[in-house]
């Protein structure tokens, strides 16, 4: 019996030590962490329960018979993060660098199945070189299989992927289903292809950073939703973020203690609001003396500025906010801001978490660029996404809030269930000044008259009791207040059921 459980070590040993000594040395020496490391890190001590440790892959082309390290590159299971269930993997770029062989892909595939069937979230840590060459289409084929997982697990569990070094080709499509895309700055990678390709095909020359490198990911092409210096930091804003989320689409938000009072008064809000109408504030001030103790998880933040989203918690409870910046483009609403936006809605009603949209916004950004790339079938995509949410809505105008983009930012016409106005709220067509124009056109060549007029149609429109007096308001709030109307009329709205007519599902203008 001795033998055979020191057998049993002997395995468990090899097992650990990946692709060597040698290949872990090598590892830390680029400033990354092995893929165990890392998920001692993102999991609760002592919690990871492994599985698949002794899976080796079956080819036997090229001499890979020779070469069947256990766990195949990638490590598998679940553990906890704060306590709550989470399944997770871990690539292992010391053994075959990482590549995803068929055995690889089905130790993936059986823990998304296992997080599907008992409802919590999956976490994958990806550092891979790809799909494994010898193996051929085996390797396509498991890739397949994962992605078709990462579709039926959409909208059922949450899903975060956490890109820790290489992510190229084919495989770069099942983070880019997930629900969330963490990246680590300067080590890590995402591209479909490869600097050389690029040269050899456009004649361009660039490099891996510069074409799919984190800061490219979170500020051009929105791909990922953050970018941190390193392993260490990233999966510490995992595990935060998690603690936000719930486990899966029918369980509820988790609830934490809060040690801040309910009806708090900022006294400072009364004031945020410039008495010009064409300077800007930072509406992320709102945002943090609305929450409970100024604690907000901001997603996206370097992407498309001009709106801001991300996670809060009013009385212990995960509430997503979405809000127009001021201090970027005025906070008008453009191709960008309308796809990051629209995307943060849908996860939120996806996972019964309620939201809170606070609104500034001067109408959708005008140009050539914006009409000729589409803002119009991608400002749909926003309206649309308010539109079909089931979930608490709830809605504060602080000051303008014009044209169709009043409509699209959860307006009472989209079944919001609260909308909020502060007295410095413009609810309106259009500016004062360009309305004024287009009424009185005879009046152009006139300043003054046309002054006049602007002046006139401010004093009649550009404030919050038109709408009131026809209830597309429910009240006009004193902003040292918002937190406590806020924190009531999602309290009340607890228990909150809507349903939408029957469907396969909705054609969302993509």
């Amino acid at each position: 019996m001795k033998d055979i459980l020191h057998e049993l070590e002997d395995r468990r040993r090899n097992a650990r030590l990946g692709g060597g000594q040698k290949r872990l040395d090598a590892q830390h020496a680029k400033g990354k962490l092995t893929a165990r490391e890392r998920l001692e890190l993102l999991l609760d001590e002592g919690s990871f329960e492994e599985y698949d440790m002794f899976v080796a892959h079956r080819c036997t082309d090229f001499g890979m018979e020779q070469n069947r390290p256990y766990g195949d590159g990638v490590v598998t299971g679940w553990g906890t993060i704060n306590g709550r269930m989470v399944y997770v993997f871990s690539q292992d770029f010391t053994v075959l660098g990482g590549s995803v062989s068929a055995t690889h892909a089905q130790k993936i595939c059986k823990i998304m199945d296992m997080a599907v069937q008992n409802g919590a979230p999956v976490i994958g840590l990806n550092d891979s070189g790809g799909a494994r060459i010898q193996e051929g289409v085996d390797s396509l084929a498991g890739y397949g299989e994962v992605f078709q997982r990462n579709i039926e697990a959409s909208g059922v569990v949450p899903q975060i992927s956490v890109i820790m070094g290489p992510c190229a080709g084919g495989a770069v499509y099942s983070p880019a289903m997930t629900d969330f895309i963490f990246m680590v700055k300067d080590s890590s990678y995402m591209f479909v292809t490869g600097p050389d390709v690029v040269k050899t095909v456009t004649n361009e020359v660039v490099t891996a950073e510069e074409l799919g490198g984190a800061i490219t990911h979170t500020r051009k092409s929105s791909v990922a939703d953050g970018a941190f210096e390193n392993d260490v930091e990233a999966l510490a804003e995992v595990r935060r973020l998690v603690d936000f989320l719930p486990l899966n689409n029918r369980d509820a938000p988790p609830v934490r203690p809060f040690f801040d009072e309910v009806d708090r008064v900022e006294a400072s809000l009364d004031t945020i609001i410039p008495e010009n109408p064409n300077l800007p504030y930072d509406m992320k001030e709102l945002i943090l003396k609305v929450a409970d103790e100024a604690d907000f998880y901001e997603i996206q933040e370097e992407f498309a500025k001009n709106i801001i989203t991300g996670f809060i918690r009013l009385e212990g409870q995960t509430v997503g906010v979405v809000a127009n910046q001021p201090m970027v483009l005025a906070g008008c609403l453009d191709i960008d801001s309308s796809r990051k936006a629209a995307r943060f809605v849908r996860f939120c009603d996806a996972f019964e978490i309620p939201l809170l949209t606070f609104v500034d916004v001067p109408g959708f950004l005008p140009g050539t660029g914006q009409e000729y790339g589409g803002v119009i079938k991608h400002g749909a995509k926003l309206l649309f996404a308010y539109g079909e949410a089931t979930v608490p809505k709830v809605t504060v105008i602080t000051r303008k809030a014009y044209g169709g983009a009043y409509d699209v930012m959860a307006s009472k016409h989209l079944r919001a269930d609260v909308n909020y106005a502060w007295p410095t709220a413009q609810i309106a067509v259009m500016g004062a000044k360009g309305a004024a124009e287009i009424i009185h056109r005879a009046d152009l060549a006139d300043p003054e008259k046309i002054q006049k007029h602007a002046d006139a149609y401010e004093d009649r429109f550009a404030n919050p009791f038109i709408a009131a007096e026809r209830g597309f308001i429910d009240e006009v709030i004193q902003p040292r207040s918002t937190r406590r109307r806020v924190s009531r009329a999602f309290a009340m709205l607890r228990k909150k059921k809507r349903s939408m007519p029957w469907k396969k599902h909705d054609n969302i203008p993509l």
